[in-house]
């Protein structure tokens, strides 16, 4: 059978008429988008829709960190803490109704827990005689008599010898008047403590009267004033050389309390302890 062969005009024909065919189809689509959209009008825009903008990713929740894990308490201290309340809470039933089987079970609850507080203490005074730097009685001042005795006499002893080396250059101000009871009863011990510990004491009168014990006596040239010296006797440690004056005391002193307090003003750290920054004054001139 032989193939019929169409010549190359008639096929270029079909090939437009399928084209135009084509066009057609798309003239009718527009005719009728047109007429189904004519409430527009001839005269009409639209804004272009706007390009999707791509959503940032939404953040991972964050999930919230643990808190961290209290460490959990020692079981002694639970106990402890359960008998305080069971302790605390008997207690107040026996107030609130004080009925004779709620005060019964509270005085019994108490019993045990003071003898647990005894049998600590009794423990605790154990470690003490085996361990001498938790002994609080080989700690500063004994409690023992013969002991307290060596101790105070060894700290007489270190003490004198403290206060005649500090003589060497400093002095100890008596202030008085003539005319005071306590000045007179307290001049005898301001005698022998210069005797004894080495010490050179001034007297200085503030109205110019005499001290049995003192014949050298200077009178006031205005430093009681400056020292605001408002009631005497009174007693100063006073450097000459720089004239620094710290106060010791007003009244009647004994022996070891002027020990004490002249060791405590003249120790390393006697500055940082003054009320104020001590100063400079003029000393009194011997009396001609």
């Amino acid at each position: 059978m032989k193939r019929f062969a169409f010549p190359i005009p008639l096929r270029l024909a079909l090939v437009l008429a399928s084209m135009l065919g084509a066009s057609a189809a798309s003239a009718q689509d527009a005719a009728a988008r047109y007429w189904s959209d004519r409430w527009r009008g001839w005269h009409f825009y639209e804004d272009p829709m706007p390009e999707e903008r791509e959503r940032p990713p939404l953040p991972d929740k964050v999930v919230p960190a643990a808190p961290p894990a209290l460490p959990s308490k020692a079981p002694e201290l639970v106990e402890f803490e359960r008998l305080q309340k069971t302790l605390e809470d008997t207690r107040n039933i026996a107030i609130m109704r004080p009925t004779e089987a709620n005060v019964r079970r509270y005085m019994e609850l108490e019993s045990q827990v003071v003898a647990r507080a005894s049998y600590f203490a009794d423990v605790a005074q154990r470690v003490a005689w085996a361990t001498p730097a938790l002994d609080p009685t080989l700690q500063g001042r004994p409690v023992n008599a013969k002991a307290l005795a060596v101790f105070e006499q060894t700290e007489l002893v270190d003490r004198s010898r403290s206060i005649a080396e500090l003589g060497k250059d400093h002095v100890l101000f008596f202030f008085y008047r003539s005319d005071c009871p306590y000045c007179h009863a307290f001049a005898p011990t301001l005698a022998a403590f210069q005797a004894r510990h080495g010490i050179q004491v001034v007297a200085i009168s503030i109205d110019g009267g005499p001290m049995p014990g003192f014949p050298n006596a200077l009178p006031d040239n205005g430093i009681a004033t400056t020292l605001k010296v408002a009631q005497v006797p009174a007693v100063f440690l006073a450097q000459p050389f720089t004239g620094k004056i710290t106060p010791i005391g007003f009244g009647v002193l004994s022996e070891s309390q002027l020990l004490e307090r002249i060791a405590v003003v003249s120790g390393p750290q006697a500055e940082a302890m003054l009320p104020e920054t001590m100063q400079r004054f003029a000393l009194p001139q011997e009396a001609p």
